[in-house]
Formats: C-alpha cells, sequence, structure tokens
C-alpha cells in the first residue's frame, strides 16, 4: 500500500481522496455505501495509525444514533470492495479500532478512541507520522505551593480545559487519561510530541493565596519545542467552581484564536495544503476584520477547502459566515442574496451536523437579520446549550436585543460575552452593539465611548467607523465626525446612507437619527 495527500493505492485499489471515491485499475467507481466510504476516507487521511471505534462513530454518524453493527457492516463493506487486498491492508485490533497499514507495517501511534487517548504498547516513539491538525495535550497543571488542599481544583482545571478545547472545530485533543500518566514528571515537549503525535502541548501552574488566585499558561510547539503563546490570568480569589468555569471558558476562547493563527501560520508554508489547511487560513483571515478584501480572501481559501473535501462541515460552516459577514456589513446593495444563501448552507449543515454550536448561532444571526429576532436569539441560546463558551452567541444575542428595539438590553448580554472571552478576536463587534443600543436609547455620549473602543480592538471594519461618525455627529462634535467617516470610506468605498437607509432591519424609530448623524458626519447619500 502507497500513499500520497491525494490518494492511498491498495493492490488494484485507489482510495481517491481529492475526487471523493474508491477506483478500480481502470480508474471505474468501487461501489459504496456512503457511510462505508466515510469510514474508508478516514481510516486512508490517518493512514499507519490506529482510529479507535468511537472517534470513527462520532465522526460518520454524528447525525444519529447507531450501534456498532453499523460500523461492523461498513467495514464488512470495505473489505468486499478492497477485495484480495484487503486481508494485508485493512487491520482489526479488537476492542481498540482498525488501521489502515502502510507499507505492509504499522505505525506505533497512540490509540485514539474518541477524544481519548492511551500511549501505544510500542517501546519505540512513532518511526513516521502526520500529526492532526491543531492536535494539543494539556499537561495536568503544576502546583508550586505543594498546598494538597489544591489539587482538586487544580485538576478540575485540566480536565474541564480538555474538554472545552475539544469543542473547537477541527481539534484533536488527548483524553485527561493519558494527560495524567504526565502528572509530576519531568516535561519535555518534543519528546510528548513525538509519544502521541501532536503538534501542541499546553502546560501551566496555579497559585491560590488568602485572597488571589494566579495561573500561568504556555502553548508549546511540540516539533520545535518554541513558545507559540503564554499568558497569566490573575483574580481575585471567590467561590472556586465560578472561578473555575470563568478561567477554563477564558483560557479556550483565547487558544481558540491563537491555534488557528499557529495552524494557519503552518499551513502558509506547505506547498500543498490539505482542506483543514485551507480551512484554518481562511479562519485566520476572517479574525482580521470585516472588510471586503479580507471575507474575499477567506471566501477563497473555504471554496478551495470544499473543493478538495466537500464534507468538511467547518469549512461549510465558515462559508456561510462570509456571507453573513458581508450581508450584516451592509458591503452590497442587497444583503438578502447573501442571507438567503447562508441559511441555505446552515440548514444543509445543520442536516448532517444537527447539534453544531457555530452553525446554530450563524442561523440564528441570519434571523435576526432578516426581522426573525425571537427566533433568531432562540437559535443561539441552543448554540450556547451545545457551547457554553461560545461567547459569540452572547453577542448576537445583544445584537438580536438591539434589532428587536431594546437597546437598554444589550450591554449585558455583552458583559456575559467579555466574561467568557475579554480578549476575543470579535470583541470590536461585541462593543459596536452596545454602542448602537445606547445610540438608540439616546445615551448618545456612551454611545461615542462604545463605538470607539470598537475601533480601538479593530480599524478593519467600516460599519464601526460610520456609527462612531454618526454618534460624535449627534454630540455635535462634527469634526472629529467628519474623520470618522472618512476612515469608514477608506474601508468600503462603496457605502451609502442610501444602502443603509433601503435595507434597515430594524423598526424603532429612534433609527431615523442614525441617517441624521451620517448625514451631518459627510457619510455619501448616494
Amino acid at each position: 500500500m502507497k500513499s500520497s495527500q491525494q490518494s492511498v493505492v491498495i493492490g488494484d485499489r485507489v482510495i481517491d481522496l481529492a475526487r471523493e471515491g474508491l477506483r478500480d485499475g481502470r480508474g471505474d467507481i468501487v461501489p459504496l455505501r456512503p457511510r462505508a466510504w466515510a469510514v474508508l476516507r478516514l481510516l486512508a487521511t490517518r493512514a499507519g495509525q490506529l482510529v479507535g471505534k468511537d472517534e470513527i462513530m462520532d465522526e460518520v454518524w454524528s447525525d444519529c444514533e447507531v450501534t456498532e453493527d453499523s460500523l461492523v457492516q461498513a467495514i464488512g463493506d470495505i473489505r468486499r470492495a478492497l477485495g484480495d487486498a484487503s486481508r494485508p491492508a485493512l487491520k482489526t485490533l479488537p476492542r481498540r479500532g482498525y488501521m489502515l497499514v502502510v507499507d505492509e507495517r504499522p505505525i506505533d501511534v497512540p490509540v485514539v478512541s474518541g477524544n481519548a487517548v492511551q500511549t501505544s504498547e510500542a517501546d519505540e516513539p512513532p518511526k513516521s507520522s502526520s500529526m492532526p491538525h491543531l492536535s494539543i495535550v494539556v499537561l495536568p497543571f503544576t502546583n508550586p505551593g505543594n498546598d494538597p488542599a489544591q489539587d482538586y481544583f487544580i485538576d478540575g482545571v485540566t480536565e474541564s480545559l480538555t474538554t472545552d478545547l475539544s469543542r473547537i472545530a477541527g481539534s484533536f485533543v488527548i483524553g485527561r487519561n493519558t494527560a495524567f500518566t504526565f502528572k509530576g514528571k519531568p516535561i519535555d515537549a518534543r519528546q510528548i510530541g513525538r509519544d502521541l503525535n501532536v503538534r501542541y502541548v499546553l502546560e501551566g501552574s496555579v497559585q491560590r493565596g488568602s485572597n488571589r488566585f494566579r495561573l500561568n499558561a504556555q502553548l508549546v510547539d511540540t516539533e520545535t519545542g518554541s513558545h507559540v503563546w503564554a499568558d497569566r490570568f490573575d483574580k481575585p480569589a471567590a467561590d472556586l467552581l465560578d472561578m473555575q468555569d470563568e478561567i477554563v471558558s477564558r483560557l479556550a476562547n483565547t487558544l481558540n484564536a491563537e491555534l488557528i493563527a499557529a495552524e494557519a501560520r503552518r499551513a502558509e508554508r506547505l506547498p500543498r495544503p490539505d482542506a483543514m489547511d485551507l480551512y484554518f487560513q481562511g479562519r485566520a483571515c476572517i479574525n482580521k476584520g470585516v472588510t471586503p478584501v479580507f471575507l474575499a480572501q477567506a471566501r477563497d481559501f473555504f471554496m478551495r477547502a470544499l473543493a478538495l473535501d466537500p464534507g468538511n462541515i467547518e469549512a461549510a460552516v465558515a462559508a456561510a459566515q462570509i456571507d453573513v459577514s458581508a450581508g450584516s456589513a451592509f458591503l452590497t446593495d442587497d444583503p438578502s442574496v447573501q442571507f438567503e444563501a447562508a441559511e441555505t448552507a446552515l440548514h444543509r449543515v445543520l442536516l448532517h451536523a444537527p447539534n453544531h454550536p457555530r452553525a446554530h448561532m450563524l442561523l440564528g444571526a441570519v434571523q435576526m437579520q432578516t426581522r426573525r429576532g425571537l427566533s433568531g436569539i432562540a437559535q443561539c441560546g441552543q448554540a450556547l446549550l451545545l457551547d457554553p463558551n461560545l461567547a459569540d452567541a452572547h453577542g448576537f444575542i445583544g445584537l438580536g436585543k438591539f434589532l428587536l428595539g431594546r437597546g437598554e438590553e444589550v450591554e449585558e448580554h455583552i458583559q456575559e460575552a467579555l466574561r467568557l472571552s475579554p480578549r476575543d478576536t470579535r470583541t470590536y463587534l461585541w462593543y459596536m452593539f452596545v454602542g448602537l443600543g445606547k445610540l438608540s436609547i439616546g445615551a448618545d455620549h456612551e454611545a461615542v465611548e462604545w463605538f470607539r473602543r470598537s475601533i480601538e480592538c479593530n480599524r478593519n471594519h467600516a460599519l464601526a467607523h460610520f456609527h462612531f461618525a454618526t454618534a460624535l455627529a449627534l454630540v455635535g462634535d462634527l469634526k472629529e465626525a467628519r474623520a470618522a467617516a472618512l476612515a469608514g470610506l477608506a474601508v468600503d468605498p462603496s457605502f451609502t446612507i442610501r444602502r443603509y437607509r433601503t435595507k434597515a432591519r430594524v423598526d424603532n424609530p429612534a433609527h431615523l437619527r442614525f441617517y441624521e448623524g451620517m448625514h451631518l458626519a459627510g457619510v455619501p447619500e448616494e
């Protein structure tokens, strides 16, 4: 059996990953039912590695509840489709999982079962491996004060963080049972990376004094041994469980952005990036801001990812986010086109992955922007039930309250988003939402400060500049208002008051003041 990035050859059969099919020696398709093909594709992308039964079930049957018999039947279909070559190539490890063998011998790798991984019984480290994208192990945080009374709290932080990081799109997280085998041992991140076949190690320490709590964390690249990110969290000591939830959420949200950036940088160096490499590069573009250029670049990455892997759920959700962002930012004269495209795509995603938090959240955003505010808020609530760390869902609920004419309620939702993720890449949007709420209830001076904070976080969002200009004009600062309007036009030269007025998504009469403010600030009418 031989493999490349695009295909795996087994005897006279070719697993064609680029064109999504099993082919015979003549290039003709060998029939396989969709679920069996999905199993074979997963095994082929991890050729030479043991893939646990639980992980296969979670990946292939994520949209329904089935017994292990379905997996056994799919494996039988694969063996029949592979023919004589299946016996040496497709290995069954009883009670553990399955493996496609590379060069007629397996690679010694961690045994994967869902998000739990146990160390291989082989004495030697992997001879050759392709580390999974965004793969990470959370090592047990240390207790520098050696206070035994704090051990349960520190272990709780480690366990909760392991669970929460597994919710990051495209992540592969080593299970806590394996991670805790390293507790109290000297740490060599590069060796751990080789042993567990992961790209990143998260390590840290927790100290708690009489009235203060401090957590230090470092993210290490296991291939180079270099630090990707490090930070310190200081908080007044409070209720331990509440504090644990908040710290873990903040860490998980911060690491989400850092890991995406790290994976995108890694992908930039690859001559032939795969679908997930392209996905991470697209996500990194989205994080830069909402401009026509950044959105076009991100869309290109996601479309290329979907061309390589049409079943890539994360790329499909992210592509829909591009349409939501373009429509929400008034980047086109008819945003209904973008909203309709996003809604169609998100319904398709949820048909296959009904518990995808971001898909529910983005569907909620579309509904809010198309005068279905209550339904949209409910969708964001569903997203939070599926992922309590999804701070952006709180942000969208705040926007929904503004669009429903309940501007006085916006700030409390944004404060909750900031509690969960104070350094989020999308805080600039959340600050703008509060500014809109303040402006709608006549608190113009407060609105000015919220819009100013939005722009200080990220200048690559034209709508924030135009709203800032509006608020400044309404408080009488026309000079700065006109400068803010010009800054917005530098980001989106096509913006006009007519576009904003004709596509308004709010019935609040106070919104008429927005048009007046934009006019005073010098935003073009046409």
